[in-house]
């Protein structure tokens, strides 16, 4: 059963329970945290990729952050592509640098691996400026994540992610689940996405995550739909709350496909 609205919104932000925490090392930044049973595939002993997303962008929009500030990133693409399936324990390890600073477009790439240094991932991320000009960034920026409750349910029932059909996953719009644009954060709509795949194929996992942001979703409920042909997955996820607005596309592959 998913948590309460209220329970979530009494909490603090979601992503902060996932204990992922970041240090800067020259011009990159460094970022770690345990792997859990939460965030663990549901039927599987193995990490989440939609928690790579969210970890990936996080490290992106803390670099992007520091080249466009006092205004907002907004993330236009991520990918994230496993070398094999992630592990189930231990410490993830993330190191995340510059590759593009332009002035309407910023990319990052970051690279995941296991505690014992085998690569896990590699990830590509691709920001752009908030076109709304109030919307600010705080005054002073810092890498230090802070670290609420420890997640203690299953990372879907704690976003109220829900498989509503096969093909097919719903995310609510939360207070403690959104981005500095006050819209749902782009790593959940990763999980709305995975979910929707996973539905199809339970018991496997992604070996790779494709998104595209195409609008923000501002009111919500956040509705995946999913597609699969050939182990390759095609996904859909509109916003319902302003008319099924499409908010995002994304493509996936499985390891079992």
């Amino acid at each position: 059963m998913s948590v309460d609205s209220q329970e979530r919104g009494a909490r603090g932000h979601i992503l902060t329970e996932l204990g992922f925490t970041l240090t800067r090392v020259g011009d990159e930044l460094h970022g770690q945290a345990a792997i859990t049973p939460e965030i663990h595939v549901p039927g599987t002993a193995h990490l989440r990729t939609s928690v790579l997303v969210v970890w990936a962008d996080i490290i992106a929009g803390h670099l992007a952050a520091h080249v466009i500030a006092p205004r907002v990133p907004v993330t236009l693409e991520l990918d994230v592509h496993l070398f094999r399936p992630a592990p189930g324990s231990g410490l993830l390890r993330a190191r995340g640098r510059t590759v593009k600073a332009g002035r309407s477009v910023f990319v990052a790439e970051i690279e995941f691996a296991a505690e014992d240094g085998e690569p896990v991932a590699v990830c590509g991320a691709a920001f752009m400026t908030q076109p709304d000009p109030s919307k600010r960034l705080p005054p002073k920026l810092s890498e230090d994540l802070p670290v609420t409750d420890v997640l203690s349910v299953p990372l879907a029932d704690r976003a109220g992610c829900e498989r509503r059909e096969p093909g097919v996953a719903v995310l609510p719009r939360s207070e403690d689940g959104l981005n500095a644009s006050g819209s749902v954060n782009g790593g959940l709509i990763a999980l709305a996405v995975e979910e929707a795949v996973l539905s199809l194929v339970p018991g496997d996992t992604l070996s790779s995550l494709g998104l595209r942001y195409l609008a923000a979703v501002r009111v919500g409920p956040a509705v995946a739909t999913a597609r699969l042909r050939g182990g390759v997955a095609q996904v859909e996820l509109r916003d319902a709350g302003t008319d099924n607005r499409l908010a995002a596309m994304a493509t996936a592959r499985t390891f079992g496909g």
